[in-house]
């Protein structure tokens, strides 16, 4: 691992437009920040170190996707067609469809199957800066499924460059061998479940789905507790379809984040400050089932509760591989300032997972992960749409991405040198 000087750059240190460093140079010692500032400042004792320059271009943290559920069988393709014909979300799941029918694709599917759908969706996250990411299970909804999904989660994060964080997501569904017997499940969940992953070191948090799809509030409560007395940190899929109280449970909780939050009220918002809890917003999975209720962000900014976001990753409500498109839409969708998303998804979606100290800001001391971007100003990363945006990718100082050059150019050549169709190779 080289130390090195990269110098010649505009930086974003914490995600925030409105704090940048112009003409910078960043330091970087085996693999950690070292020293940051205006290149003016640099150190003395920096001079003689070898130099990577950057002509001028923009350097913010690397990105966090803070909500996933990227590991998962099959997809949803078809489902899609069937809400485009007029079927609701949870017409589809009460007919055994949704999240039931991930389960027996994803129970069906070994690990090398579900490295490799997983790889394929995860890679466009990396190709777009993102350097750490969670990723729930919840699609096996059985201990011994429940453990493969984690494991190929850990597994990604073994041969990819990028820090994955685990997340047991048992409560997402009820299993058909479990239908009218919710409470059973929870027991199996919060007694069996959770006590062995855990002892297994395959989860790093808890999440449930309070939802009156999902389970109640009596039964979200349940896993929370079984959560504490396996000393782990909660999530809650909350106030999405409904208002049925569950971020206020979390927030009872300490919990890092509540996440959807479309029909969240004012106590909850209040509950949330209070607690320190994030609230993560899921634009992608707004736009996609064409929903309606905005979250209360005007109480969200009342309060000053901070805000994340992310692609909610999943195959049936947000089949998104773009955290950038998600900037898009949580401007569009949610009218959510540049600043507000470009902090959603750098410093405050590293605190929704609990990381805040390791993702989401650039300071001494820290890991030299960060992005360098082809773009004249930061509003342009929440402009574009479906415009590849990262130059380079940079993971503890060293560069594990650098955006391919245009495979269009030799066409463009030929076209200008009135070549077209010939063998320019052969001097034709």
């Amino acid at each position: 691992m080289t130390d090195l000087v990269w110098q010649h750059l505009n930086l974003c240190p914490n995600g925030d437009p409105g704090e940048t460093i112009a003409d910078a140079a960043l330091v970087v010692r085996n693999g950690t920040i070292a020293w940051l500032g205006a290149a003016r400042d640099l150190p003395r004792e920096f001079d003689a170190w070898p130099r990577e320059g950057l002509g001028g271009a923009w350097v913010t943290p690397s990105l966090v996707d803070c909500h996933t559920h990227l590991v998962y069988g099959g997809n949803r393709a078809d489902e899609f067609a069937l809400r485009l014909a007029g079927a609701s979300y949870e017409e589809i799941a009460r007919r055994g469809g949704g999240i039931v029918s991930t389960v027996s694709a994803t129970r069906a599917a070994d690990e090398a199957a579900l490295i490799a759908s997983a790889a394929a969706r995860l890679e466009p996250l990396l190709a777009e800066g993102v350097g750490a990411i969670e990723i729930k299970s919840g699609y096996g909804l059985e201990l011994a499924s429940e453990r493969k999904t984690l494991r190929v989660a850990r597994s990604l994060g073994q041969r990819y460059p990028v820090s994955v964080y685990t997340t047991f997501l048992g409560a997402h569904a009820l299993p058909p061998e479990y239908a009218g017997r919710a409470d059973a499940y929870i027991d199996e969940v919060c007694e069996r479940m959770l006590p062995a992953l855990a002892d297994e070191g395959l989860v790093d948090a808890v999440d449930v789905f309070c939802e009156r799809i999902g389970f109640t509030l009596a039964q979200s409560e349940r896993v929370f507790e079984a959560a504490v007395r396996c000393g782990l940190p909660v999530k809650i899929h909350a106030e999405q379809l409904s208002l049925a109280g569950g971020a206020a449970l979390a927030a009872r909780y300490r919990a890092l984040s509540a996440d959807h939050l479309e029909f969240l009220d004012e106590a909850g918002v209040q509950a949330m400050k209070e607690a320190g809890t994030v609230a993560v917003l899921l634009p992608g999975a707004y736009y996609f089932v064409r929903e309606t209720q905005l979250p209360p962000i005007d109480l969200l900014r009342r309060y000053d509760v901070p805000i994340a976001l992310a692609t909610d990753s999943n195959p049936g409500t947000s089949p998104a591989t773009s955290l950038l498109a998600m900037l898009n839409l949580g401007c569009t969708l949610f009218r959510l300032t540049v600043p507000e998303v470009l902090q959603g998804v750098t410093r405050h979606a590293a605190r929704a997972l609990g990381r805040g100290e390791r993702h989401g800001e650039l300071a001494p001391g820290r890991a030299a992960d960060f992005v360098v971007w082809s773009v004249a100003t930061l509003a342009e990363l929440a402009y574009w749409i479906g415009r590849p945006l990262a130059a380079r990718v940079v993971r503890a100082g060293s560069t594990v991405y650098i955006a391919p050059a245009s495979p269009w150019v030799a066409c463009i050549d030929a076209r200008r040198d009135g070549c077209v169709g010939r063998d320019r190779r052969q001097g034709a």
